[in-house]
């Protein structure tokens, strides 16, 4: 917190096995294919695995709050329109079919 607005998260990552078994059932992994699939991942666990985590800080709302300013979007480098559009580059822009091609990719359109 820096005068009274959150500046960073983070979070302690799993670390136990037992907990970790736990948390694949609801992505509906079912033990089995958990341990075929995760088996080393659960196996280095068993092993005592230490605490470890995270924090990430938000510099743009910490320059922000010290520069008084309302809003993160006066101080992000580049910022982006509400249609997620950079206006100093023009992204996203349109691709060249080229590389579509190049890629094997094909643009799908949207119906509006």
């Amino acid at each position: 917190m820096l005068n009274g607005s959150e500046i960073g998260g983070g979070s302690i990552r799993i670390h136990d096995s037992a907990m970790q078994a736990k948390m694949f059932r609801p992505a509906e992994h079912l033990d089995e294919e958990a341990k075929l699939r995760f088996g080393f991942f659960l196996d280095a666990l068993q092993h005592g695995t230490p605490p470890h985590g995270g924090i990430a800080l938000g510099l743009d709302r910490i320059v922000a709050i010290l520069t008084n300013e309302s809003s993160i979007r006066e101080v992000i480098a580049f910022p982006k329109t509400a249609a997620a559009v950079d206006l100093m580059s023009g992204a996203p822009s349109p691709v060249d079919q080229r590389q579509l091609d190049e890629l094997r990719l094909r643009p799908v359109v949207k119906p509006s």
